[in-house]
C-alpha cells in the first residue's frame, strides 16, 4: 500500500507541475509492468487494467508506445542478427543471372520475317544474312528461335506464280462496232513479266488460219515463250495448234467460260476499253488501228501499272529536278507528266 501511494502522489507531482506526458506515460509503463509480473504464462488485464487502456486512448495519441515490452535478451539477438545479415549480404559472391542472354525483340520480328519470306533458308543461311546486316547474333541462337516458328511446308502459290510468269503468254479476242454497226475483232498477244503487248492486229472475218499467221508474226523478232495460254473459242482451229507446236510452245487450254483462268489479257482488254474505246466512236478499221496503236503507246511507255511496282512496261526514267509540264496522249484523253529543264 505505501508503495500505491507513493505512486499516486508521483503521478499527482508530475501532473501539476506541467508534465502531463511523462506522468501518463509513467503510470502505462507501471501498469503494463504490473501485468507481465503476474504468475502466468500469458498476461492477465483486468477490468481496471481495460478501463484504463480504453480511457488512456481517447485521451492520449501515443498511446502505443509504452505497450512494447522486451527483455535485454532480445535487443541482444536482434543485434546478432542484424549483424548476420550484413555479413551475408557483403560475403556472398556476386552471381552472374543464369541462362543464355535474351535476344532483343526486333531481332526475333527480323527473323520470322526472313524466314516467312524464304521457306527454304535454314539458320547458317539466315546467320550469313544477319551478319551482312551487322547484326551480332550466334548461328546457335538463331536455330534455337527457327524451333519455335511455323515454317511454311514449301513455298507459297503467289511465289510459285511469280517464278513462272515470265514463261508465259496468252491471246485472246475482243470486238469493238463501228459507227457503221460492223464488229471488228481485235486480236492481242500479252507478255505477262512486263505485261508488254507483243502483237495485235485487226480483222473482220477472223480464221485459224489468219490467227496462225499472227501468231507468227508476234515471235518474228523474239524467242517464243514456253508456254502459251489461251481459251477454247472456235476461231482457234487445227491450224493454230499445229503452228504454236511447230514454235516449241505449249499450249494451256483454260476451261469453258471461265475467263478468270486467263486474267492478264482479260486485264489488258478492260482497260483498253475503260480508258480507250469507251471514248471514242469508231470509224473503221483504219481508225481502230490507229487509236489502239495511240494507246498502246502511252500503255507502254507511261501509264503506271500496279503489278510492276507502279512503273511502266517500258520502264521510265525518275526526275526530281526541273519544271512539271503535262504532254497529251490519245489526243488529250490522257496527260502523263515530265520533267524538263527550266
Amino acid at each position: 500500500m505505501p508503495a500505491l501511494f507513493l505512486s499516486i502522489f508521483r503521478f499527482l507531482r508530475f501532473l501539476l507541475s506541467g508534465h502531463q506526458t511523462v506522468a501518463i506515460e509513467n503510470v502505462a509503463l507501471r501498469l503494463q509492468l504490473a501485468a507481465f509480473q503476474r504468475q502466468r504464462r500469458r498476461p492477465v488485464l483486468t477490468t481496471l487494467d481495460r478501463v484504463f487502456w480504453v480511457s488512456l486512448r481517447s485521451l492520449w495519441s501515443e498511446w502505443r508506445g509504452p505497450l512494447y515490452y522486451v527483455q535485454p535478451d532480445t535487443v541482444v539477438r536482434w543485434q546478432r542478427e542484424r549483424f548476420r545479415r550484413l555479413w551475408a549480404r557483403w560475403s556472398k559472391p556476386r552471381r552472374r543471372p543464369r541462362g543464355r542472354p535474351v535476344t532483343a525483340a526486333h531481332l526475333r520480328c527480323l527473323i520470322e520475317r526472313m524466314v516467312a519470306a524464304n521457306p527454304l533458308w535454314r539458320a547458317p543461311r539466315i546467320h550469313g544474312e544477319l551478319k551482312m546486316l551487322g547484326v551480332a547474333i550466334s548461328e546457335r541462337t538463331v536455330s534455337r528461335i527457327l524451333r519455335k516458328l511455323p515454317r511454311p511446308p514449301s513455298q507459297t502459290w503467289k511465289t510459285f506464280l511469280r517464278n513462272h510468269v515470265g514463261q508465259t503468254v496468252s491471246l485472246d479476242f475482243f470486238t469493238v462496232p463501228t459507227i457503221t454497226l460492223k464488229v471488228l475483232f481485235v486480236f492481242l498477244v500479252l507478255e505477262h513479266r512486263r505485261r508488254e503487248v507483243l502483237h495485235f492486229n485487226i480483222t473482220e472475218h477472223p480464221t485459224a488460219a489468219w490467227t496462225a499467221q499472227q501468231i507468227v508474226e508476234a515471235f518474228a523478232d523474239r524467242d517464243p515463250a514456253p508456254y502459251l495460254i489461251r481459251d477454247r473459242d472456235s476461231i482457234y482451229g487445227h491450224d493454230v495448234g499445229l503452228r504454236i507446236t511447230a514454235l516449241g510452245m505449249t499450249e494451256v487450254l483454260t476451261a469453258p467460260h471461265s475467263p478468270w483462268q486467263n486474267p492478264y489479257v482479260e486485264r489488258l482488254i478492260g482497260s483498253i476499253r475503260r480508258e480507250c474505246l469507251n471514248h471514242f466512236v469508231i470509224l473503221n478499221a483504219r481508225h481502230l488501228k490507229r487509236t489502239l496503236a495511240l494507246y498502246l503507246r502511252y500503255y507502254h511507255e507511261s501509264r503506271p501499272h500496279l503489278g510492276l511496282g507502279k512503273q511502266c512496261p517500258f520502264p521510265r526514267q525518275v526526275l526530281s529536278v526541273g519544271k512539271v509540264i503535262a504532254i497529251p496522249q490519245l489526243e488529250g484523253l490522257h496527260h502523263p507528266y515530265e520533267r524538263v529543264a527550266a
